[in-house]
């Protein structure tokens, strides 16, 4: 892979299943010229924006992943201000929606006379047709998504051009993590395994994002968002049941069983089924070789041990001790 330091061009060709990856730092340029590339080569000629103050001593640093419809990137600097005027839209619309992630420092934007401070952790929504302003500091990791895409499942997005999501929403943390393996170059993801996340990361956004419909109103596909959003937040818990689930999300059991059998499962097995993938993760953790099997199973909400036992070798083909003892035998 290359750096892009002095012009646009392609870091990479994209084969037919993998997605473009394209680097730009001012890591390699002269002092001198640091603003100047960072200004007019990277704002302004890739992402069509402005650059209104840079700091002496600016660094900078973005790696984007791009396929024909959406684009994810992680990029990294000291705060400087950056502007998309009515003016810069107009010479180069793009419809679509940016969905941010702080990862560390500070960003402060503005649009429309409102304005949000995103610290770490938090999530912002803009609209791609409004002017903003802002002033980026530290790392972020960012997906540009197509409007009809993310508007398809949120509708409600269009009333609210930018808005910050809940912290504490449970669809937000699920939001995270795929936001930053569709950021994560090194990840390896195919165009599909790019398309399907980023269409989850809509669902959750959407579900993030809603303020004036319970769970129950969600047209079908949200509302199995929510369902598996809700069962992963209590999948440590061995009172998980169908009720319960059914009676936290505001609808009916007999709902509950039919979004499962819709996507070719039973709540007992999806169940059973993540709580057993995270048993294998932990038992291969080197971090939690101080506990045994029983603990372990106990943590992801199994409550009966010989049951437990029975499920993860019929899953695995082996009993979680041997499952343990063949991780390190090859580590």
């Amino acid at each position: 892979m290359v750096e892009n330091t002095t012009s646009p061009t392609r870091a990479s060709e994209p084969s037919a299943c993998t997605a473009q990856v394209d680097i730009w730092s001012t890591g390699s340029v002269a002092a001198r010229e640091k603003v100047s590339y960072w200004r007019e080569t990277v704002c302004s000629a890739v992402f069509g924006i402005s650059v209104e103050t840079l700091p002496e001593q600016f660094s900078a640093r973005i790696t984007a992943r791009t396929t024909p419809a959406l684009r994810f990137a992680v990029s990294e600097s000291n705060d400087y201000q950056i502007a998309r005027s009515k003016q810069e839209i107009d010479a180069n619309p793009s419809d679509h929606y940016s969905i941010y992630l702080q990862l560390s420092g500070q960003t402060v934007s503005s649009m429309n006379d409102e304005t949000f401070t995103f610290n770490a952790n938090d999530i912002g929504i803009y609209d791609g047709r409004q002017p903003f302003r802002a002033i980026h500091g530290g790392r972020r990791a960012i997906a540009v998504l197509p409007r009809a895409m993310l508007e398809r499942r949120a509708p409600w997005l269009a009333r609210h051009p930018h808005r910050q999501l809940a912290a504490d929403s449970p669809f937000a943390e699920l939001a995270r993590r795929h936001l930053m393996t569709l950021a994560a170059s090194e990840t390896p993801l195919s165009n599909t395994a790019m398309s399907l996340l980023a269409e989850n990361l809509c669902n959750l956004v959407a579900l993030a994002s809603v303020e004036e419909k319970a769970p129950g109103r969600l047209q079908p596909e949200l509302q199995m968002e929510a369902i598996l959003a809700f069962c992963r937040q209590h999948l440590h818990d061995p009172d998980l049941s169908p009720n319960r689930a059914a009676e936290g999300l505001g609808i009916s059991v007999r709902t509950l069983h039919w979004r499962f059998k819709q996507i070719g499962q039973t709540f007992g097995r999806w169940v059973r089924e993540n709580r057993l993938e995270g048993c294998a993760i932990a038992l291969r953790d080197p971090n939690q070789r101080a506990f045994n099997v029983s603990e372990i199973a106990y943590t992801w909400g199994f409550n009966d041990l010989s049951h437990f036992n029975k499920a993860f070798r019929a899953r695995f083909n082996m009993t979680p001790r041997e499952w343990r003892h063949e991780q390190r035998l090859n580590g």
